[in-house]
């Protein structure tokens, strides 16, 4: 019998809006879970896997930023495209409480919160990418255009 998969907020969502996605597994057992290394043991081009980012303009506002997992987030671009005067990135102890995910699970969907979204432009040229399922050792493939629909987000140039 398969092993079965379990459900996160992410996927359950992706599910309920019937997009299509594949679920991707990978072992945590060596700690390695930066992106680089998720790329590598799911098989895939660094290219095409994403992180989640989430950056605050010290006023209580949130934001998403969706990026290639080999790039670092333009915190001035990041904060032109919000249209705020400055954005930081949030502390990882802040991360659970408000979005629901842990270092290395955040996923842009299914947060506690539908924070204004950002894709980095690049996703934009994909067939498909692949962002965190929402649980540290899976992730999920599906369209960018699908992704920007179920989160509301808006493609712009974030990175450095």
């Amino acid at each position: 019998m398969a092993k079965k998969t379990a459900k996160t907020n992410a996927i359950r969502m992706i599910e309920q809006q019937k997009i299509p996605h594949e679920v991707l597994e990978y072992t945590i057992d060596d700690s390695a879970v930066d992106g680089i290394s998720v790329a590598q043991k799911i098989n895939q081009k660094i290219e095409m896997v994403f992180k989640t980012l989430i950056a605050a303009n010290g006023k209580g506002q949130f934001y998403v930023f969706v990026i290639p997992v080999a790039k670092e987030l333009d915190l001035k671009a990041a904060a032109k495209i919000a249209g705020e005067k400055k954005v930081e990135l949030i502390a990882v102890k802040e991360l659970l409480g408000l979005t629901g995910y842990v270092r290395g699970g955040c996923s842009p969907v299914g947060m506690k919160k539908l924070f204004p979204t950002f894709i980095d432009q690049s996703a934009e040229q994909l067939d498909f990418m692949i962002v965190s399922a929402g649980k540290i050792g899976m992730q999920m493939k599906l369209s960018p255009a699908h992704l920007l629909k179920v989160v509301n987000a808006k493609y712009g140039e974030l990175t450095v």
